[in-house]
């Protein structure tokens, strides 16, 4: 289910009444599990030790401990905003950000759930997989996310055809998050397989193509960085 969520929405996908619901969100806002993460609109969202959890569970409880200095150094020297984000099914789940230090900037929540195929971090895994496995994942057609339009899986296909030659993933502002350019770039294990991904997230407004080589460069080293830390781990 799409986070962050309002009473009304859960209630509805749970079938259970308003109050009901209410009660559940609250007892287990108390327990530790979730937080209001939109007080103007009393939205929830998991905390991070529901993320640990749900880490701990995919066996890469350490992901976000090995890559907190290298997403730190990308946010650092890019000052653009870095997310690590780890591949939960056909989901992207986000489960790491570090912030650029200026004033327009790109936030997501930790916690964000998102498609894979809505995302360049979706995209940059999916150019990693079997072929037989991205076929899996593109039976079901998603026409929009967060009523947003969003590739077709035959728009896709060539997308990760281009993303295979590239090494990285590019969003350019026509997926999820409109107003934002994205790179994205592979986190596999020592098998090879992909798991998560590192993104490099840039206001449109700030983004210089000619730039985009060279911070391509840097997101796929951190990328690269973090999947040796895994493999040895």
């Amino acid at each position: 289910m799409r986070q962050p969520i309002g009473v009304s929405e859960l209630s509805r996908a749970m079938h259970i009444p308003k109050s009901s619901a209410q009660r559940c969100l609250v007892t287990l806002q108390q327990a530790g599990w979730l937080r209001i993460v939109d007080p103007e609109r009393v939205r929830w969202g998991v905390t991070t030790k529901a993320l640990v959890l749900g880490l701990r569970s995919a066996g890469e409880q350490d992901l976000r401990e090995l890559a907190g200095p290298v997403i730190k150094r990308l946010a650092a020297e890019t000052d653009e905003t870095v997310l690590l984000g780890l591949r939960d099914g056909d989901e992207y789940l986000l489960i790491a950000r570090e912030d650029s230090t200026q004033l327009i900037r790109v936030f997501l929540e930790v916690g964000t759930r998102v498609p894979l195929r809505a995302s360049s971090a979706g995209c940059a895994m999916m150019a990693r997989m079997e072929p037989s496995e991205v076929d899996e994942l593109l039976k079901p057609e998603l026409e929009e996310f967060a009523d947003t339009p969003v590739l077709t899986s035959e728009e896709l296909r060539k997308e990760i055809v281009r993303t295979v030659k590239r090494g990285y993933a590019l969003d350019m502002s026509s997926w999820y998050r409109p107003h934002v350019c994205s790179i994205g770039a592979a986190v596999t294990n020592a098998a090879g397989r992909p798991i998560a991904a590192v993104t490099l997230a840039v206001p449109q407004m700030r983004y210089v193509r000619s730039q985009e080589k060279a911070l391509a460069r840097m997101v796929v080293a951190a990328a690269d960085e973090i999947s040796k830390l895994v493999s040895s781990a």
